[in-house]
C-alpha cells in the first residue's frame, strides 16, 4: 500500500499542535483545497478578506485532453491538500535546535523542509529544473568522460615503463591497473553509447540497462587485475629476495599518475551524482589516488627501509582494490534486480500522482523500482465506478505522460480500478 513514508511529524515540539494533522485514512485520498493551508506557523489565522489573493498558474493538461477534467485555474499557495505547509520549520526555530538538541535535530528539520519543498513543487517545475541541469552539466560530463580515457592511454605507457624500469611489485601494481584503465573505458563507453542507440525492436525496454552492465564489467575487470596482482605479491614475499635499489625515474612517473588522477578527482566530484558514468570513473580516480600513493611510498621503503614492504604494499593495494570494486559491482547487480527507489523518490511519485486531478479518489499502490540507473514506477489509481472510460483514461494516460518526463523516471505505468478490495492482479504471489 503506498503510503508516505518520510516523517512529517514535528517530533521537536513545535508550536504547530493546534493546526490540523494530515488525514490518516487506510487509502492515500486527496482532500479538497483549502485557503487556510497556507497560513504560516506563527501567525494566528488571518480573515479571508484581508489575506492577499492567491497566486495563481495555469495547469496545461496534455495536448488532446478535455480542460474540464482539471481545474483550470489552481491557486498555487492553497494547493497542498494534505497541509504539509503547515510542518514547515523556520529557520529561526531550527537555528534555536541546533544550540538546544545539536546538529541531528537541525539536519533533520532541514531535510524535512527540502523534502516537503520538493513534494509541493509543480511537475513541470521538476521537470524544467532537471533539463537545466542536464544541459549545464553536458560539457563537463564530456570533458569528463573524454579526459579520462586520454589521461589513462597516456599513463598507461607511463607506468608501464616505470614498472619494467623499476622491477618494483608496488609500481607494477599501479601499471597493472593503469594498463587495464583504458580498456575498461573503452568498455564502459561503448556500453552507454549503445544504451543511448539501442535497437526498441531488440530490446523493447530500452537501453537502460546497458550503462549498468558496463558498470558492472569494468567493475569486474579492475577486480580481477588486483586478484593477478595479490598471485604475484604472495610469490615475491616467498622468494624472500630484496636486493632493490631506488628507481628515480619511476617514482617521478607514479607522482605524475597521483597528480593527474588528483585533477580528474576534483573535476568529476561535482558530478558523481549526475551520469552513472561519471560516478563509475570518479570512484576509478579515487581508488587510483589510494593506489598511487600508496604504492608511491612501499616502493621507496622497500628500497630503503626493508625489502618485503614492497611485495607487502602491492597485497594491500589489491585487497583494497577488491574490497572497493566488489562493492561497486554488488550497488549495480541490485540496480539490474530491480532494487526500490529511495523513499524520498517513492514519496514524490506518490503524492504528484494522488493530487493529480480531482477524479483520482486513491492511490491503492505505488511502485517504483530500479531498471538499470534509472527507475520503472507502476501506479495503481482508484476512480469512481461511474468514471467514463474517456476520462478514466484521458487523466491516467496524462500522468503517465507527466512521470515519464522526469529524467530519472525509465518508464511509467498507470493502471485505474474502481475499488481496492481486490488480490494482487498485477503479478503473481509466492
Amino acid at each position: 500500500m503506498a503510503t508516505l513514508a518520510h516523517p512529517l511529524q514535528d517530533k521537536a515540539g513545535s508550536s504547530a499542535e493546534s493546526l490540523p494533522t494530515p488525514p490518516r485514512s487506510p487509502h492515500l485520498r486527496p482532500s479538497s483545497h483549502s485557503a487556510e493551508d497556507s497560513r504560516p506557523l506563527d501567525h494566528a489565522p488571518a480573515s479571508l478578506e484581508a489575506a492577499p489573493p492567491p497566486t495563481t498558474t495555469l495547469l496545461t493538461p496534455s495536448p488532446g485532453l478535455d480542460t474540464a477534467y482539471f481545474p483550470a485555474l489552481t491557486p498555487v499557495a492553497s494547493h497542498d491538500p494534505l497541509l504539509l505547509r503547515s510542518r514547515l520549520q523556520t529557520e529561526d526555530h531550527i537555528s534555536s535546535l541546533r544550540k538546544r538538541k545539536g546538529d541531528k535535530s537541525s539536519d533533520f528539520y532541514q531535510r524535512q523542509n527540502k523534502h516537503i519543498h520538493g513534494l509541493l513543487k509543480h511537475l513541470d517545475d521538476h521537470v524544467r529544473e532537471a533539463e537545466e541541469e542536464e544541459d549545464n552539466n553536458r560539457l563537463p560530463i564530456k570533458i569528463a568522460v573524454y579526459g579520462s580515457l586520454i589521461a589513462n592511454c597516456i599513463l598507461a605507457i607511463l607506468q608501464l615503463y616505470a614498472a619494467i624500469s623499476s622491477l618494483s611489485l608496488s609500481i607494477f601494481g599501479t601499471a597493472i591497473d593503469s594498463v587495464f584503465d583504458p580498456l575498461a573505458n573503452g568498455v564502459l563507453y561503448y556500453c552507454h553509447r549503445k544504451a543511448r542507440r539501442v535497437d526498441l525492436r531488440k530490446y523493447p525496454s530500452g537501453g537502460s540497462k546497458f550503462e549498468t552492465i558496463g558498470d558492472i564489467v569494468y567493475s569486474g575487470v579492475m577486480g580481477a587485475v588486483s586478484v593477478i596482482l595479490v598471485a604475484f605479491s604472495i610469490q615475491d614475499l616467498a622468494r624472500g629476495e630484496g636486493d632493490k635499489k631506488l628507481h628515480i625515474p619511476a617514482l617521478v612517473v607514479v607522482g605524475i599518475a597521483f597528480v593527474t588522477k588528483f585533477a580528474l578527482f576534483c573535476w568529476c566530484h561535482p558530478l558523481r551524482n549526475k551520469n552513472s558514468q561519471v560516478r563509475v570513473l570518479w570512484e576509478d580516480h579515487r581508488n587510483d589516488l589510494f593506489i598511487n600513493g600508496f604504492g608511491l611510498f612501499t616502493s621507496a621503503a622497500g628500497a630503503k627501509i626493508v625489502w618485503w614492504l614492497d611485495p607487502t604494499g602491492a597485497l594491500v593495494i589489491s585487497f583494497v582494490l577488491i574490497a572497493t570494486w566488489g562493492s561497486t559491482c554488488a550497488t549495480h547487480f541490485g540496480y539490474l534486480a530491480g532494487k526500490a527507489a529511495p523513499l524520498d523518490f517513492q514519496n514524490l511519485i506518490t503524492y504528484k500522482a494522488m493530487t493529480f486531478a480531482e477524479q483520482i479518489e486513491q492511490i491503492d499502490s505505488c511502485i517504483v523500482y530500479h531498471n538499470g540507473p534509472r527507475y520503472v514506477v507502476e501506479v495503481d489509481l482508484v476512480m469512481k465506478g461511474e468514471t467514463t472510460l474517456k476520462v478514466a483514461h484521458d487523466v491516467s494516460q496524462a500522468l503517465q505522460d507527466k512521470l515519464e518526463e522526469l529524467p530519472q523516471v525509465d518508464r511509467a505505468f498507470v493502471h485505474v480500478d474502481h475499488e481496492t478490495s481486490h488480490k494482487p492482479e498485477h503479478r503473481k504471489t509466492k
